[in-house]
């Protein structure tokens, strides 16, 4: 029986040690690449090889480069990441901006003269790594996550009070490439249900959200806490609303107990980012938080985007062989994923 059950152990576990891959992480701006909209930070394996992508939004104050080590250990594991860094000002309840950098971003990975294949040929001089745009992802932490959600959903198109598109009353540009899977990471869609950011995403119905692809949603127990102020993730505008509002199958909601939602970030975050924002783990280690969220970005890319479940399937049968306590773990998988 021991024997029988080691395959899907050694399958359930890699996704959570680095990977196989070499990486290597380049920032670039309109000063090398002038074409790129926004600063964005590369994370890409380095062997050569055509990889699938994630696009990654940080939270709001936050800085892209925060989340390189996350990002790394997700990279190793055979994906290219592009992190760009948007404006995502905390007490700006305007994501416009955020939403239309975006699609912006979306839009120049596919540049063929100047955009993601170029910086990884001609800028970070791999030119055997080689982006497979037909295997797109969207992904984001915190207030990022709801811009990924609204992103999905395609709002933000400009209304006559001008609260869902750009302030000069233009539409922003439609997404040139379709995502094809959305992960949010401990989501926040505002200060409360009665200050959501603008557009707003949550409906505060069941099943409401239909953003046409699968969806992971990753929670933080502490994210609810306080420590002094207001907690940075309240309860009622995030994580558990936005699963719970999920229309689209496969969905997972996975939820890293004993964490909070700044412990994803790199270890040399600034002082007050790390310990006086929002409530954090004193006892564990922000290591084990990175490969706990990424194992499972690993295995839900490897699922959507690669069409390979089992390591998926295995983490969420076997939520134990985390190196972080993920509890709860709920799914409303497809009838042919299982």
């Amino acid at each position: 029986m021991a024997a029988a059950s080691s395959p899907a152990v050694v399958i359930g576990t890699a996704v959570f040690q680095p990977g196989p891959h070499r990486v290597d992480t380049k920032h670039v701006d309109q000063s090398q690449v002038p074409s790129v909209p926004k600063p964005v930070m590369v994370v890409t394996p380095t062997d050569a090889g055509t990889y699938p992508v994630a696009v990654f939004l940080h939270g709001c104050n936050l800085v892209n480069s925060w989340y390189e080590s996350l990002l790394t250990h997700v990279a190793s594991h055979g994906f290219i990441a592009v992190a760009p860094q948007l404006y995502g000002v905390a007490l700006n309840l305007n994501d416009l901006k955020d939403i239309d950098a975006t699609r912006l971003v979306a839009a120049w990975l596919a540049d063929k003269d100047q955009g993601l294949a170029h910086v990884l040929a001609d800028v970070l001089g791999l030119h055997g790594v080689k982006p497979d745009l037909s295997r797109l992802a969207l992904a984001g932490h915190s207030r990022g996550g709801d811009t990924a959600f609204a992103t999905a959903l395609g709002l933000g198109v400009a209304t006559a009070l001008g609260l869902g598109g750009r302030a000069n009353g233009t539409t922003p540009p439609p997404l040139s490439k379709s995502f094809s899977a959305l992960i949010a990471v401990d989501p926040v869609a505002g200060l409360s249900k009665e200050m959501q950011v603008e557009p707003k995403v949550l409906t505060f119905k069941p099943r409401s959200l239909d953003p046409g692809m699968p969806v992971l949603v990753f929670g933080t127990g502490k994210g609810p806490k306080h420590i002094g102020g207001p907690p940075c993730a309240p309860a009622g505008v995030n994580h558990v609303e936005f699963y719970d509002e999920c229309a689209t199958t496969p969905r997972c909601h996975v939820v890293l107990k004993d964490y909070g939602h700044m412990d994803m970030l790199d270890d040399g975050v600034p002082y007050v980012i790390n310990n006086c924002m929002c409530m954090r783990n004193l006892e564990g280690t922000k290591d084990a938080a990175r490969r706990a969220i990424g194992g499972v970005v690993v295995a839900f890319l490897r699922a959507t985007l690669e069409g390979d479940d089992r390591d998926l399937n295995t983490v969420l049968d076997n939520p134990g062989l985390a190196p972080a306590v993920l509890d709860p773990v709920e799914h409303d998988l497809a009838a042919t994923d299982r």
